[in-house]
């Protein structure tokens, strides 16, 4: 019997598949693991949303600040410290405005992830939200 489509190309040597996925994960990060550190504690990152401010005023994961993309330059990034880990999110998957801050804040020499899913994965997850022009917290947060 042939091998299903799943099967037919083997699967990679696992030390070859630790080595690939210990990479994705240096990259990025999802909706669950945000929203704990957000709940629980560490925040040792800061959480941006890079998309407009009216798209963030709307609604927003609590806690994120608004830098859109283009915004992001080396004098603005300098409030923070050099080391200080960047999560960036956008709308969802089908929004590339995380991918342009990501790479923009690689480029200036900050460490950065990307937060997978995006507002699409926050709402999937059923967390919720805030909106207005301030960050807010998960504390005072509402359902969008």
């Amino acid at each position: 019997m042939p091998a299903s489509s799943v099967a037919a190309i083997l699967a990679a040597p696992s030390e070859t598949a630790a080595a690939h996925f210990a990479a994705r994960l240096s990259f990025e990060t999802d909706c669950a693991d945000v929203h704990d550190a957000l709940s629980n504690g560490p925040v040792d990152f800061v959480l941006v949303d890079a998309r407009g401010p009216n798209a963030y005023a709307r609604s927003h994961v609590p806690g994120a600040l608004n830098i859109p993309h283009r915004e992001m330059t080396a004098d603005r990034m300098a409030a923070w410290p050099k080391d200080r880990l960047f999560v960036v999110y956008c709308a969802g998957p089908h929004c590339n405005g995380a991918d342009h801050a990501a790479l923009r804040l690689a480029t200036l020499g900050r460490p950065v992830k990307l937060m997978l899913g995006g507002m699409t994965g926050w709402a999937d997850e059923g967390f919720l939200f805030a909106s207005g022009s301030e960050p807010g917290s998960l504390k005072i947060a509402s359902v969008a």
